[in-house]
């Protein structure tokens, strides 16, 4: 779990401090629609994703602004409906300069982000 902080990136008054499992299969960070919402964050397109399942599902996703121990970095959020899970995943992990640490299964700061 990760206690991060959410802000619209366009009105930095608006924030949401919150825990998440860190979850690096998932590609983008999920995050209840009524919580982006109440954010004002709005969204600017559909993606489809492939559920561990195997299903195919359509959401909107949007941006936002991330925070963790200090960093911050604008990454993509989708609107996650009642069902999914919320979760941060990698591209926010990667936007923040972070890994996982194999051992201790904790976040800590990357010694380099691959340039490839």
């Amino acid at each position: 779990m990760a206690r991060i902080r959410l802000y619209n990136p366009c009105d930095h008054s608006k924030l949401l401090d919150m825990e998440l499992l860190v979850d690096t299969g998932s590609t983008y960070t999920w995050v209840r629609r009524e919580k982006l919402e109440m954010l004002g964050i709005k969204p600017v397109d559909r993606r489809r994703f492939r559920t561990i399942e195997g299903e195919v599902i359509e959401r909107e996703i949007g941006e936002a602004i991330v925070e963790y121990l200090g960093k911050r970095a604008i990454t993509i959020v989708v609107f996650a409906e009642k069902k999914d899970h919320e979760v941060l995943g990698l591209h926010a992990l990667v936007d923040l300069g972070l890994e996982v640490d194999p051992v201790t299964k904790l976040l800590r700061e990357a010694e380099a982000i691959p340039a490839l």
